[in-house]
């Protein structure tokens, strides 16, 4: 056969090709063909050209609009709420400053090793979560599904708590700000402060009472808390506007939902430094405990906190890195965020317990001036002997220094009576060490602080409104996080599928805003997300590692980045990640084993939180939480095990992937053609169907360069994909 590129093309089924040499040389219409196979990612103005190796065949895939862009979705995605209210905490916890060792070397052992790993599958297949588990192995196809399903429990009820930050925000701006007194209730005969605060506090009050307007138990629901499901309904629609071009719209809003909360942090920390008293709490902070420091509890808390702070296993991260260019730096990515999110604790620790130390300034005052004035009536009432007062003390502005003295001499002398006497201890050190996180830090413990800084409904103003801006990118990579695998698999339209997203989740998001809401966040937040996440990153880990092949997946990272990585992450990868992952899982089940499961209820009455069992009702929604977000990954196991699902009739088989772009392979192609391709003969191959007939360089062949026409051959089209998988769940 001639093989002159000047001879009259013809149409490829209507020829014998010889080879497959001769089918990359032969400048026909095939190269139409190609062009018209590539399967359109969705419909963005802005493309991502990525130009591989000689190759300018557009990518249809977006991308980011810079590395700013990029780095800022991740760490907002990485940095929320619990590097807020949840590190301060536990830092405090376990052993102050002495809780940095074990989270520092933690983020070196699992946190930048795994976020590295997640970075690198992302930017290397440029899927979501279920292309990239589906192309190591379909068996592990689960994993992606999974992901998702975490990333819909979880962005469930964390809309939840930026619809509560929402409610605080639009109450702030009126002075006095209105958890600053207890209300006063009006009979027929007289005024009194309400019980219910007066027993607890004005910011107590108003968390439950007045924002929650909370149940006594899970098993009450009361009915819709209306301002809540207002709150709810406006961070949804937040959520979906921003979601519903993908990065092109979301990214651009990174730059201030990103930024904005370094501000006010940076805020924060000027103001609370001039405050009285928050030299002591920070100093409080990170005065060391080492003996605690040895204890394991202690680490596995840090592992976990390290884990859920980098957002491992949501598929945020994979899906965000999936829009990078092929040869983006993302080990320099990996580093970068790792260490920005854990300074950001560090500032958001320094910010906390220099607010906190003001505060428990102001109430170590107050107690010192109600227990002198209970002193000076024993002193007059003859109680106590004037004579044990020392004589430089000056009760009309005694400090807590000089009260603390004229305490203990107290204790001493009066020792048989001292528990009749009524006076207690004022130690600045008793209040920083009431341990509070979550909900309650930010909106009981520093709501009541900020009442008395200066201009205080500006500081709250600025608090909330940062608080809905670490939210909001939490969920930013939460929502990418179900949105781009489903629509990478599925091909819908991606603004459709975020609006439905949203809808649903807002009317089963009902259920938090109830007045029994707060319950059903706390089991969510405790049973829907930390065992299931915890065994998708061991799958995760196992799946690259042993089912890819570390060696391979060594090879690709030098083929992106142009240099070979640390043999360090070699080792963590293969041994040290999976083992304290393993550790980390065990001694997540038997804390959850020992501890009862339950929640704190508010008992109105006595204004104080009671601790409850769950009822059999709930306790079957906690497990079904943990075993739906897993069951994925057994199921979709089983199918392709059983080969349940027939690749050639479905849509989801008929899309491969190669190098991070897919192909739709052609539907009427000719038996002979795809046997030269593989190198067999037309009876040796069986009826060409979807998924089945993938062009790749076979193994031992030679290596192909382009064709004459300069883009790449359909023969080429694998090349450079290790053991591609046959169908695409």
């Amino acid at each position: 056969m001639p093989k002159n590129s000047k001879v009259v093309k013809r149409e490829l089924d209507d020829e014998v090709i010889e080879s497959v040499k001769d089918l990359l040389s032969n400048e026909d219409s095939s190269d139409d063909a190609f062009k018209k196979s590539e399967l359109m990612v969705d419909d963005q103005e802005e493309k991502d050209v990525d130009v591989e190796e000689g190759s300018d065949v557009e990518d249809e895939r977006p991308a980011w609009n810079s590395k700013l862009q990029y780095i800022l979705a991740q760490v907002g995605f990485s940095v929320g709420l619990g590097n807020v209210w949840r590190f301060p905490y536990l830092c405090q916890k376990n052993g102050g400053g002495a809780y940095l060792v074990p989270y520092l070397i933690l983020l070196l052992i699992i946190g930048i090793p795994l976020f590295f790993l997640e970075l690198a599958v992302g930017q290397r297949i440029r899927r979501g979560s279920i292309g990239v588990w589906n192309y190591i192995s379909p068996k592990l196809g689960g994993i992606g599904f999974a992901s998702c399903v975490v990333c819909f429990f979880v962005a469930l009820y964390y809309n939840v708590i930026i619809g509560w930050s929402l409610f605080y925000f639009s109450q702030s701006f009126q002075h006095p700000l209105p958890w600053d007194q207890c209300p006063l209730v009006k009979n027929a005969s007289h005024t009194f402060v309400e019980p219910e605060c007066e027993k607890s506090s004005a910011t107590t009050y108003y968390w439950y009472r007045e924002a929650l307007n909370i149940s006594s138990s899970l098993s009450e629901s009361g009915g819709l808390n209306w301002k809540m499901t207002i709150c709810l309904l406006a961070a949804w629609v937040m959520v979906c506007l921003a979601m519903i071009k993908g990065i092109q719209s979301s990214g651009k809003i990174m730059y201030f939902s990103s930024l904005f909360p370094y501000v006010v942090l940076l805020c924060f920390l000027i103001r609370g430094l001039l405050l009285n008293g928050s030299v002591d709490g920070i100093r409080h902070m990170f005065t060391p405990k080492l003996e605690i420091m040895l204890e394991p509890k202690v680490w596995r808390e840090a592992a976990t906190q390290v884990f859920f702070a980098l957002g491992l296993g949501f598929g945020g991260v994979i899906a965000f890195s999936s829009y990078n260019k092929r040869d983006n730096n993302c080990h320099f990515d990996a580093v970068l965020v790792s260490f920005i999110n854990f300074f950001t604790s560090v500032l958001a620790t320094l910010v906390v317990f220099a607010v906190l130390g003001f505060k428990a300034n102001i109430i170590n005052e107050k107690c010192v001036t109600q227990n002198s004035e209970k002193i000076l009536k024993l002193l007059k009432m003859g109680n106590l002997s004037q004579d044990m007062i020392p004589h430089h003390i000056n009760f009309s502005s005694i400090t807590a220094e000089d009260y603390n003295l004229v305490y203990d001499i107290i204790q001493k002398v009066k020792e048989e009576q001292f528990d009749s006497l009524g006076l207690k201890s004022c130690q600045i050190e008793d209040e920083l060490n009431k341990a509070v996180q979550g909900t309650g830090l930010a909106f009981i413990a520093f709501t009541e602080a900020m009442t008395h800084f200066p201009a205080s409904p500006f500081w709250s103003v600025m608090f909330f409104l940062m608080l809905v801006n670490l939210g909001l990118g939490s969920m930013f990579g939460t929502i990418e996080g179900i949105i781009t695998p489903i629509v990478d698999t599925f091909k819908v339209r991606k603004e459709i599928l975020t609006v439905i997203c949203c809808l649903v989740a807002f009317f089963i998001g009902l259920i938090f805003v109830q007045r029994s809401g707060n319950y059903f966040v706390t089991m969510f937040d405790d049973y829907s997300a930390t065992l299931p996440l915890l065994i998708v990153v061991i799958l995760e880990n196992i799946a690259v590692i042993r089912i890819y092949g570390i060696d391979k997946f060594m090879e690709d990272l030098k083929d992106m980045l142009g240099f070979s990585p640390s043999q360090y992450y070699y080792y963590m990868w293969k041994y040290v990640s999976p083992f304290v992952l393993l550790c980390l899982l065990v001694a997540s089940i038997v804390q959850m084993g020992l501890s009862p499961p339950g929640y704190n209820a508010w008992i109105e009455d006595t204004a104080v939180e009671e601790f409850h069992s769950y009822p059999t009702w709930g306790m079957i929604v906690c497990i079904s939480l943990m075993v739906l977000a897993i069951l994925p990954v057994p199921i979709v196991f089983m199918v392709r095990r059983c080969n349940l699902i027939d690749d050639s009739s479905g849509s989801l088989a008929s899309v491969s992937y190669k190098r991070g772009r897919i192909i739709k392979e052609p539907v009427n192609l000719e038996g002979d053609n795809t046997s030269l391709i593989h190198g067999k003969s037309p009876s040796e191959v069986p009826s060409p169907n979807f998924g089945k007939n993938i062009y790749r360089k076979q193994t031992g062949s030679p290596t192909l360069d382009t064709a004459p026409n300069g883009r790449y051959g359909i023969g080429y089209l694998m090349a450079d994909m290790p053991d591609m998988p046959e169908s695409d769940l």
